[in-house]
């Protein structure tokens, strides 16, 4: 895929003025064969109760464009106790996946974690694979959940590019840590160790994240600084010890250009130093420059919105500072998705209707509707907070989302870039030639290795006939050959669930008895080593005066009413089916059976339709299980047939059969057998007590609902897939089967992880009310090929 261009004409033509150092040939190697995805995980809600489903959406990025590295993604679901309670294997379609979890009812109340992760991320630190923490609540539990209110919150300061000189006015980034729940409100100020009641500079902070202050120091002397929250607790930590001389790299975020200067004292001015910026891990900027007044600019109106990094470099190629800033943090590059066509009705359990325009050129949305109010997982960490920052820092920060909202401070997120460190690659790592050590490599979506034997001993060179059943398409015959050790793969293949196949060499004289195969699949899923994320909640016993939360009701009763909208679900679709497949076995029947053979008080066995009909060893068997009345007697090689104490005719395609004639044919032969109960006028020998018709399979006949034709007299072997995902159900309130629900009280009034889009056509989202909504929020995600530029929307339509 193309890549939007970073650079200016002005930076093109710096780069060429200089040869490629150690340092811009080793990022090139690493840009090259190590690629870096990030990953965000989307929720249909911010909590659950037991017993619901979670179902989720990932997207994968290698910088700001869909992975093309990885095809599967693996999702995880612990317990706070690091205990891996579920795991699923999805696939990757343009860098996208979806799936779901069942909540079991009896899951205790707490704090859970949700890990997602490529084998490709598997190669580098865990610190960037996705862990997300979501709450379950559950009424019944001893316990309940708690938010934290009484840990204690720390801090940490951070000189901008890390050093602090004499007389030279530095900007401090300010950080609050806590296990718990941090101030939002809190201030600070600065003294002297010395003179402790003296403020030489106070601030207050941004957010319960950062806060920023300015200081010039002097040397020999000793600073302090000193927080204090809303509640009146205080913090203080001692500043860095003033040096004498060195260099501060001071930089400055604005719409049209990154200013920044090098600030030194007691430094030979005649030195050389080599200024890299970079984002991501491509070179987008580069200078060689002497220590001046000057301040220098880079242009960013080319430049993508993200985290650019300037390092400096002596001329021994020593790495001496570095500083993260932001580009254009008030001017997001991010595609808004345009709705028209908005039909909202104020009506409980109406239809309500929007349209998704055309003008974006993007191959599908994931679209979530909520009831306005409701909580997402996108209030605290959204799609574009993590393309743009958490996706590549890896310290944790609370509801990084807010940086990038309309009213955000930029202020703030320059402040948290201060105090940040580039951890994706190491400068001084990848000039000495250590690069990561690819262990886990990655595989185009599933793939197995097999390999046969033959009495034990492998079968090499040979060919080796796989014959697939497919839940869909029937079966499918394919052809392996062996290598020397006779091995084999399977490359590339995706399914859900599992896949049948039998197997046998393409060789007439090696037994089927002689032939085994066994398969081990090239994917695994990879233990987690780091402990999880602090939570900011703790457990408490529950009294009998507890009572749940409204939310924490609603929650409850939509998921029993979702278990009314599944049953229905499935009776409508059950009663599909089943129609379906009586059509199927009429038109069957039509094809099969003569007139003299039709009678008003028949029952019909379709055997290609219906899957569960062969699995019998022979037909008689299978019906003496069906029909009531009817009874076998074996004695030796004889087989008696008789129906309610009287013998019963029997027709092999419309041919009077003998019972041990009937007994030897496999049930795969059959394709219909007829019951005709009572008086038939066919019948032999003056027999009036009915007839068993038995029909064989004749060509052209294939079930069209599932096909039940399959090599039974074959080895067979199973091989496991993608994890299915739960069908997310909405109730049809035009459909008089859901009318009768007693209350509908949903928050996710939407959710399609995958709305496909035709070209140049507008995509149609309809919905229905629950109870009492009036206002509706919209979240909509996608990927525009033509700009390449993401798409967001998160906005309430209001009626």
């Amino acid at each position: 895929m193309m890549k939007k261009m970073f650079f200016t004409s002005s930076l093109m033509w710096s780069l060429t003025l200089f040869a490629q150092d150690k340092a811009e040939q080793a990022l090139k190697i690493f840009e090259e064969k190590y690629p870096q995805e990030k990953i965000h995980l989307l929720f249909d809600k911010k909590s659950y109760v037991a017993g619901e489903n979670l179902w989720f959406k990932s997207f994968i990025y290698t910088g700001y464009e869909p992975t093309s590295i990885s095809t599967s993604l693996f999702v995880e679901l612990y317990d706070n106790n690091k205990t891996l309670l579920d795991k699923k294997m999805i696939p990757l379609l343009n860098g996208e996946g979806n799936g779901s979890f069942a909540l079991p009812e009896n899951m205790k109340e707490n704090v859970y974690y949700i890990r997602a992760y490529t084998t490709w991320s598997t190669n580098f630190s865990e610190e960037f694979q996705a862990i997300r923490s979501v709450e379950i609540y559950n009424p019944s539990s001893s316990e309940k959940l708690t938010i934290d209110n009484s840990s204690e919150w720390n801090v940490s300061v951070h000189p901008e590019s890390g050093t602090f000189i004499d007389q030279i006015n530095t900007k401090f980034a300010v950080r609050l840590h806590s296990k718990g729940q941090k101030p939002s409100n809190w201030n600070g100020y600065i003294t002297e160790l010395s003179h402790p009641d003296a403020k030489l500079a106070t601030f207050k902070g941004f957010d319960e994240n950062i806060g920023s202050f300015r200081l010039a120091p002097e040397l020999g002397k000793k600073y302090q600084l000193t927080i204090e929250d809303d509640k009146g607790k205080k913090q203080t930590v001692n500043l860095p010890d003033v040096i004498s001389s060195g260099i501060n790299l001071q930089m400055e975020s604005n719409p049209e250009v990154i200013k920044y200067s090098l600030v030194s004292k007691n430094m030979e001015p005649e030195s050389k130093y080599t200024i890299i910026g970079t984002i991501n891990d491509q070179i987008v900027y580069k200078a060689k420059l002497s220590i001046s007044d000057k301040i220098y600019t880079i242009p960013t109106e080319k430049l993508v919105n993200g985290i650019l990094q300037l390092s400096i470099f002596n001329e021994k190629e020593d790495l001496l500072l570095q500083r993260m800033c932001f580009i254009q943090p008030k001017n997001l590059q991010v595609k808004k998705a345009e709705l028209s066509k908005i039909s909202l009705k104020e009506t409980p359990r109406s239809q309500n209707t929007f349209n998704i325009s055309s003008s974006i050129d993007s191959p599908n949305y994931t679209v979530l509707v909520l009831n306005e109010g409701s909580k997402s997982t996108e209030d605290e960490n959204s799609f574009i907070s993590t393309l743009l920052l958490t996706g590549d820092i890896s310290s944790d920060l609370d509801s990084p989302a807010q940086y990038f909202k309309k009213d955000s401070n930029s202020e703030a997120l320059d402040a948290i870039l201060i105090s940040e460190k580039w951890k994706r690659y190491d400068w001084k790592m990848l000039m000495a030639g250590n690069y990561p050590m690819i262990k886990n490599k990655t595989e185009p979506y599933i793939s197995y290795k097999g390999k046969v034997t033959v009495s034990g001993k492998p079968s090499s060179n040979t060919d080796l006939n796989l014959i697939f059943s497919m839940p869909d398409n029937g079966t499918k015959f394919f052809q392996v050959k062996t290598d020397q050790s006779g091995f084999f793969s399977l490359n590339g293949l995706m399914f859900e669930d599992s896949i049948k196949f039998s197997y046998q060499l393409n060789d007439p004289k090696i037994l089927k008895e002689q032939v085994q195969v066994i398969f081990q699949p090239n994917y695994s899923y990879i233990p987690l080593r780091k402990s999880l994320p602090q939570s900011y909640y703790i457990l408490q016993p529950r009294t009998p005066e507890d009572k749940a939360s409204p939310e924490i009701i609603k929650y409850t009763e939509a998921k029993n009413m979702y278990k009314v909208i599944n049953e229905k679900a499935t009776l409508i679709e059950e009663v599909k089916i089943i129609k379906q497949k009586k059509n199927l076995t009429k038109k069957l029947n039509d094809e099969l059976s003569s007139l003299t053979f039709r009678n008003s008080n028949e029952v019909i066995f379709d055997f290609v339709n219906d899957i569960n009909a062969g699995s019998y060893m022979n037909i008689l068997d299978y019906l003496q299980g069906r029909v009531a009345g009817l009874q076998m007697q074996k004695r030796g090689f004889d087989v008696t047939a008789t129906f309610r104490g009287a013998p019963i005719s029997l027709f092999l395609d419309e041919m009077p059969a003998s019972p041990s004639q009937i007994s030897s044919l496999p049930s795969s032969d059959v394709a219909m057998v007829k019951v005709i109960r009572g008086y038939f006028a066919g019948g032999t020998g003056g027999n009036t007590n009915g007839a068993i018709a038995i029909y064989t399979k004749r060509g052209g006949i294939s079930g069209s609902i599932e096909n039940s034709s399959k090599p039974t007299d074959l080895k067979q072997i199973t091989l496991k897939g993608y994890d299915k995902e739960i069908a997310f159900s909405n109730p049809d309130y035009s459909n008089e089967n859901f009318k009768n629900i007693s209350i509908d009280t949903r928050t996710v009034l939407y959710w399609n992880p995958f709305l496909e889009v035709q070209p140049k056509e507008p995509v149609k989202v309809e919905f229905y009310n629950n109870d009492e909504a009036k206002n509706y929020r919209v979240i909509i995600i996608g990927y525009d090929t033509n700009s390449f530029l993401p798409i967001y929307y998160d906005n309430v339509l209001k009626q």
